[in-house]
């Protein structure tokens, strides 16, 4: 009888935030990949006033508010793992310090290329009262964008002009690793965040493709931040914008805020992303012959689990296993998603192959959502599988007796330095 060894990584961040045990082979070498930060304690509430008090190159919100009569706070969507409800009630106390009514208050979910929210959504990131009390709008990438010109690097800036018409504007969200612009948070709030679908393939691919063409390196990549041309382009249409004030937590890999940076959108992601690098690091491991890549904090961009799975990976290679576990499926992405056989967004290529180091892609996906395969792999490549059973039959295809494996608990948010 084969007796098994447990590890347990963390699932279902909007849905109860549990844990998901997996099983393997006691006989199998099982090593379980946490991020440095990975068990740093959440922030109390006097530690989050702080923040608040002393924000980073900028005045406080209260100050910043004063005499103004319409406020933009705008936050990021279900796909980032931002606690948003915990910070919301500090800003409007802020707000109220310096008289703003309530009137003059809405809220707009910054997300970019991605699908709108539902109310669901709206009470699950910024809680019951906030729907309450203030309209909430979903941002609309197709529409109602005000041109502010272009940036240096030749991008035409049109920002949503609802944020636009407001004389005071707020960010809220967090700081990640990000594949493109190496750290999320700071002026991606505004772009992508609310920035029209031309601005936003403009900065993401015309950008990039140009920077290549004249042999200059973009510098993108997860954790690659200050030459980083992409977001030193973010940089200028926040600035172009007008964000007045930024808000980014750290976060552990329970979706704890652990860490929070206020203050100019530039100046406080500076900050936040010197503290990022150590607590997202992860040691890469010496060569596994099976990956297991959780998608936790990007549950609904489980795609971004493969590109840290594939490093894990002996030269050799091996079977890479993706954990995409979303009831919410695979989120819409107007500019990098099919939408059928043939047709997608304005930077959708269809995936050919996959990295000749991946043997076998297996993805978990106990609500399978077979229309986010291409985003992955070629979907005939790929072997799906609802049940951890189902995947334990699959490997042991391969795996009888031993292997060496590595769990990685959040590779949506985990880098190898």
């Amino acid at each position: 009888m084969v007796e098994f060894k447990t590890v347990r990584v963390p699932q279902l961040a909007w849905y109860g935030n549990t844990e998901l045990e997996l099983q393997f082979p006691s006989a199998w070498d099982v090593v379980t990949l946490n991020m440095k930060g990975h068990a740093r304690s959440p922030l109390n509430s006097k530690e989050l006033k702080e923040a608040f008090a002393n924000p980073i190159g900028n005045k406080r919100i209260g100050e910043l508010a004063r005499g103004k009569k319409e406020v933009a706070i705008l936050f990021d969507d279900m796909s980032r793992p931002t606690r948003i409800a915990e910070l919301v009630p500090y800003v409007l106390d802020e707000l109220a310090s310096a008289g703003v009514p309530d009137e003059g208050i809405r809220f707009i979910a910054a997300v970019g290329a991605h699908g709108a929210l539902t109310r669901i959504d709206f009470a699950k990131k910024l809680g019951e009262a906030v729907l309450e009390r203030f309209p909430v709008y979903n941002h609309n990438p197709y529409e109602n964008c005000t041109p502010l010109g272009e940036t240096s690097r030749g991008t035409p800036v049109s920002i949503n002009s609802e944020v636009m018409s407001c004389d005071l504007k707020i960010g809220i969200g967090c700081i990640v690793p990000h594949p493109i612009t190496g750290f999320g948070g700071g002026g991606k709030i505004i772009l992508p965040g609310v920035a029209s679908v031309d601005t936003i393939v403009a900065n993401h691919g015309a950008l990039m493709q140009r920077a290549f063409a004249s042999g200059e390196r973009p510098g993108t990549g997860l954790g690659t931040f200050e030459e980083n041309l992409v977001r030193q382009d973010v940089v200028e249409a926040t600035r172009l914008a007008g964000l007045d004030i930024k808000i980014d937590a750290l976060v552990n890999t329970k979706g704890e805020t652990t860490a929070l940076f206020v203050g100019d959108p530039v100046a406080e992601q500076i900050e936040g992303v010197k503290l990022a690098r150590e607590v997202y690091a992860t040691a890469r491991p010496a060569g596994v012959d099976i990956a297991v890549v959780n998608a936790y904090s990007k549950a609904s961009e489980a795609n971004l689990t493969v590109p840290l799975g594939t490093q894990a990976l002996g030269e050799e290679g091996g079977d890479l296993v993706v954990i995409a576990n979303a009831p919410e499926g695979q989120v819409t992405h107007y500019v990098y998603r099919s939408f059928g056989k043939e047709v997608g967004g304005r930077l959708w290529r269809r995936r050919t192959s996959m990295s000749p180091k991946v043997k076998r892609l297996i993805i978990f996906a106990p609500y399978m959502d077979r229309t986010a395969a291409d985003w992955m792999a070629p979907p005939e490549s790929i072997i799906w599988a609802k049940t951890w059973v189902e995947v334990l039959e699959v490997l042991r295809e391969a795996h009888s007796d031993s292997a060496k494996v590595a769990v990685i608990p959040d590779a949506t948010i985990q880098y190898f330095p």
